[in-house]
């Protein structure tokens, strides 16, 4: 099939690299002419697995392909997915002004009956007013019809989900473009394509993100309670996970969730509840264990090194999880401001996001890697679970600190091991 994707960001490039390898011929649009040309070299924008062999394949068997050009996009697809970003407002609504522009576009450049798809993730009722848009600004009058299939990507791990997607969400407003869906698709092993009204689809997405983000605050409630009991979190949570209604995953306590999509879905579907008359208290208590997790492993710090200032600190991990270089909503760019707040020294290292964290953090020495991340640390805090950090020599690390105190967001290491290594060792919800 002919395919666009319009919007180059993380989901549209990934979603048109995985349609091109399944042998639909596919254009990328984006407005940014730079990052076209970039793409076009074969040179990707970010860090994800993968990813750039995937684009430099497909470009070079003449099925995927980027231009700046939405006309060109839009002759070119049966179906036009809509990848743009959806930013939050400070009050958590979403900005949807990304939305509406590319309606517009799209509208002015039908000439053919075609798919629009929201692809990005939007609150209800978007699709319909996406499809009163398009009707507005359709001057050749062009047959099409909207759909929402909202993207279940994690980051670190998006080219493996689409391709073998536990469930495939087609919202429609009638049955007409189901079928070109159903064939779009068909290349994907996928054991469940789901066909929901339009407004079923789009809140999915929200409850899905929003009940994960819980399931996480949940484990790190229970963390206080392990610590303050002298239990172990890990027990607890693999003795829960067990139980099939509940699941081992994203039941791990740590220092809370960080990234593009749960903290914004999260505030979104707040907002969405308050515009349709309900509180959602729950969703609120999310943000704020959220909050008090984060908090409560920078007091671990002060209640070890009593002082800050002048103090050196290691950081290891900057991205908001392991295998992406994103750092939005990243808990260590948090916790590096309000410890250079008082006014202690940083050194950091991460094996992907330091590029990105260099431009927005001030006065943090970025390293070669961990060992000298540590060097003459006062204590050294792991906040990102990569893994080449399991695999570090310990007795090596230790000999690289001015003190070896080590500070776990992640529970990466046994505690005991640790003590017998001769470390202090604070995780979470462990004695």
């Amino acid at each position: 099939m002919k395919v666009t994707l319009v919007g180059s960001g993380y989901v549209g490039l990934v979603t048109g690299a995985c349609f091109a390898d399944k042998g639909h011929s596919v254009i990328c649009v984006d407005n940014d002419a730079k990052k076209v040309d970039m793409l076009r070299e074969g040179s990707i924008p970010i860090y994800e697995p993968g990813l750039e062999e995937l684009v430099k394949r497909n470009v070079s068997a003449g099925r995927l392909k980027f231009t700046s050009n939405t006309e060109e996009g839009v002759e070119h697809g049966q179906i036009v997915f809509i990848a743009v970003p959806t930013p939050p407002y400070e009050d958590g609504s979403v900005d949807l002004s990304f939305m509406e522009a590319v309606a517009r576009a799209i509208a002015g450049c039908l000439r053919k009956y075609t798919i629009i798809v929201d692809k990005s993730t939007v609150p209800v009722k978007t699709g319909e007013k996406v499809a009163e848009t398009i009707r507005r600004y359709n001057k050749q009058k062009a047959d099409f019809d909207v759909v929402s299939n909202p993207e279940f990507l994690r980051e670190g791990s998006a080219i493996e989900d689409l391709m073998n997607p536990d469930r495939i969400v087609v919202g429609v407003m009638n049955e007409r473009p189901v079928p070109f869906l159903r064939e779009l698709y068909a290349p994907f092993a996928c054991p469940h394509f789901i066909v929901t009204d339009i407004n079923s689809a789009e809140l999915i997405k929200h409850a899905s993100n929003s009940f994960l983000a819980l399931k996480i605050s949940y484990a790190n409630a229970l963390s206080v309670i392990c610590e303050a009991s002298g239990a172990d979190v890990e027990e607890v949570v693999n003795g829960m996970g067990f139980d099939k209604r509940i699941g081992r995953h994203f039941l791990n306590a740590g220092i809370g969730y960080g990234g593009s999509c749960f903290p914004k879905d999260l505030s979104s579907f707040i907002k969405i509840g308050e515009q349709l008359g309900y509180e959602f208290r729950i969703l609120k208590e999310v943000q704020q264990i959220n909050a008090d997790v984060l908090r409560r492993f920078i007091n671990k710090l002060r209640d070890e090194l009593w002082v800050l200032k002048d103090k050196t600190v290691g950081v290891l991990g900057l991205a908001f999880k392991p295998n992406t270089d994103d750092i939005r909503s990243a808990p260590a760019i948090e916790i590096i401001r309000i410890i250079q707040e008082e006014g202690a020294h940083v050194r950091a290292y991460d094996p992907q996001a330091m590029g990105k964290a260099a431009a927005i953090l001030k006065n943090v020495k970025m390293c070669q890697d961990a060992y000298e991340a540590a060097k003459g640390c006062d204590a050294l805090m792991i906040v990102t679970e990569w893994d080449e950090f399991r695999k570090l020599d310990l007795a090596r690390l230790k000999s690289e600190l001015a003190h070896p105190l080590v500070l776990d967001g992640r529970n990466l290491f046994n505690p005991e091991e640790m003590a017998a290594q001769g470390f202090t060792y604070k995780s979470v919800g462990r004695p």
